[in-house]
């Protein structure tokens, strides 16, 4: 009896072969989203910044260079310079060290001179008030003995000025140890005295008035002594807080 064949299998759908070599799936097409109307275009506005930026600097580099070449010129053509101050005379009239039952007190009376001299022949200075206080004595000793003021005054080119004050101080309360090291000080004319100046200062040029600027001014630590002898010393000036000459 002869052998029926054997009915050959349908593979089933989707069946793939484990010997047949995989094929890469396809990449799908890139598709550059379109963009609604309202939309900001970024490349405008960074290049708008770019341009921006670019006329800054631009204008900032020539302005310095404008500035700059005129301040040379100002310092060239006017060679401006400093004023100049000297603590011209300090003298006391009265001072008087009173010890009494509860405390030590000081009256004393002085007049102080200071010279102001302009070096300039091609400027002016234009002075706003200005003030002094003296204190004599050093460290923990120093002690004030008054402060003065005096009213605005231009001073012209090439020109020496000489301001003048009378400070006094009554009943002024000191440690007694101070009141005594000041009396014999004072005695053997080898007490320490300072004058403190302030005032505001206006560069003038022709009709023109250029800033305004605050000076603190710095005349002593020099004794009685050296200045019953004639001697003038320098002040020094100190401007804009980190600015010093003299």
């Amino acid at each position: 009896m002869a052998e029926l064949p054997k009915p050959v299998l349908q593979k089933p759908p989707g069946y793939r072969d484990p010997n047949a070599p995989v094929r890469p799936a396809p990449k799908p097409a890139f598709r550059k989203p379109i963009l609604p109307s309202t939309f900001p275009v970024r490349r405008k506005r960074r290049s708008c910044c770019r341009i921006c930026c670019c006329f800054f600097c631009i204008f900032a580099f020539i302005l310095l260079i404008i500035l700059f070449l005129g301040g040379a010129f100002f310092y060239l053509w006017f060679n401006p310079k400093a004023p100049v101050f000297h603590l011209q005379s300090l003298k006391i009239q009265h001072f008087n060290v009173s010890v009494k039952s509860d405390a030590t007190y000081i009256d004393s009376q002085t007049t102080i001179k200071v010279e102001v001299r302009n070096p300039n022949d091609k400027i002016t200075f234009k002075y706003g008030k200005t003030s002094v206080t003296l204190t004599a004595g050093i460290g923990e000793d120093e002690t004030e003995l008054g402060s003065g003021s005096s009213g605005e005054f231009t001073q012209g080119k090439k020109n020496t000025t000489v301001l003048k004050w009378t400070v006094q101080k009554k009943n002024v309360l000191v440690a007694d140890d101070v009141g005594a090291k000041l009396k014999a000080r004072y005695r053997s004319r080898g007490m320490v005295v300072s004058a403190e100046v302030r005032t505001k200062v206006r560069l003038g040029v022709g009709r023109w008035r250029i800033g305004t600027v605050g000076m603190h001014i710095s005349c002593g630590d020099v004794t009685l002594k050296q200045l019953d002898g004639g001697d003038m010393p320098k002040c020094t000036v100190n401007v804009l807080k980190w600015i010093n000459f003299q």
